[in-house]
């Protein structure tokens, strides 16, 4: 893959993102107003406010993926807010474009604050306002460190890498950046079944490509491209076209085979709802259709991802969560094929050395 000195980022008034979309507050700022509504007399936050300020995180910049939380038992909620709220703090220290750092204060706060909860955890608490919910739900439910850690090498990727080559490279960061969030999920949703990891993998890589084709305009403002560059040429797109924001027909087709790509994984992933108690697989495969939906959307707007920020509104949403929990879900399947997946490599792999799939990345 190629490395290149990423872009100073831009403020946030002077961000393009499709249909004039503006993002929250980065989490910075929303952690510092909470923290002075919730601190105690000591200007600490408890563990019941570290909790609601993931939640206010969670419910400020992930509105699909909170929605769909809400089917989940109130026990299993906080948890998801405090996994967002890692990740969404993490990230925006890396990416928000309203924050106006140049790139190596961002380098240094990823840095210290990586540092600060991976001591944290081994301590098992945190002064840290976000991370003393993490910590807590990361102990009681046994979520793995190394899963931890690999999100954390990829958001510091983030941060030189602003090109992958190949479809191989970016899924090497993708493991990283999300598929192991979809492996942290599963204790958060009650599965402790070692064959459900490589699908819930796949969630988390279906999910994050999505990320990537609604966020292609406010990526390339960033100076990222998160499309390989072999497909770029494969389809005649150059990064001219991009810079121009414009979607050309051979951006068209690239956008399309990307997103038939991405509802492969999509297809993988439900594979493994089965593994899931009934009250969690409820919650997941709305938000499976929910996230899905936004390809719909793209899709419908022609691809034109620099004129249109794709979305599913409130009452579709609605719609679309009843549709789902009207139908029945699917019956537990044998590992399947398809192009490149982690569920197909684990079939494979499994079944010839009769290794335990859950190890495959």
């Amino acid at each position: 893959m190629s490395e290149t000195p990423p872009v100073t980022r831009l403020r946030a008034a002077e961000a393009t993102a499709a249909g004039g979309y503006r993002h929250p507050d980065p989490s910075t700022s929303l952690v510092s107003r909470g923290v002075a509504e919730l601190a105690g007399p000591d200007g600490g936050v408890d563990l019941a406010g570290s909790y609601e300020l993931c939640r206010r995180l969670h419910a400020a910049h992930g509105r699909t993926y909170f929605f769909a939380t809400r089917l989940l038992p109130p026990e299993r909620r906080r948890h998801v807010h405090a996994l967002y709220g890692f990740a969404r703090y993490a990230d925006d220290l890396v990416d928000h474009l309203g924050l106006d750092w140049p790139p190596a204060r961002r380098r240094a706060e990823l840095e210290a604050w990586s540092a600060a909860f991976l001591a944290d955890l081994d301590a098992g608490d945190s002064a840290d306002p976000v991370l003393k919910a993490v910590i807590a739900s990361v102990g009681e439910l046994g979520i793995e460190r190394d899963d931890l850690a690999a999100f954390l090498s990829s958001m510091a990727a983030d941060l030189t890498v602003t090109r992958y080559e190949t479809y191989a490279d970016l899924d090497a960061y993708m493991y990283g950046s999300a598929a192991v969030i979809g492996s942290m999920m599963l204790p958060v949703l009650g599965c402790h079944d070692p064959a459900a990891r490589p699908y819930a993998l796949e969630l988390g890589v279906a999910f994050q490509l999505t990320n990537f084709l609604r966020d292609v305009a406010e990526d390339w403002d960033r100076g990222r491209i998160y499309l390989p560059l072999e497909d770029l040429a494969r389809f005649g797109v150059e990064e001219a076209d991009l810079h121009r924001r414009h979607v050309t027909p051979a951006l068209r087709r690239l956008l399309a085979f990307e997103a038939a790509r991405t509802r492969e994984h999509y297809a993988a992933a439900e594979a493994g709802f089965v593994y899931l108690p009934p009250r969690s697989r409820a919650a997941i495969r709305v938000a499976h259709r929910l996230y899905g939906a936004i390809l719909d959307a793209l899709e419908a707007a022609d691809w034109e991802v620099f004129r249109v920020r794709a979305s599913v509104s409130g009452p579709r949403k609605v719609g679309l969560a009843l549709a789902t929990l009207a139908r029945p879900g699917r019956p537990r399947p044998p590992i399947a094929s398809g192009q490149g997946s982690r569920v197909a490599r684990a079939g494979r792999v499994g079944a010839a050395e009769g290794t335990d799939v859950t190890s495959l990345r």
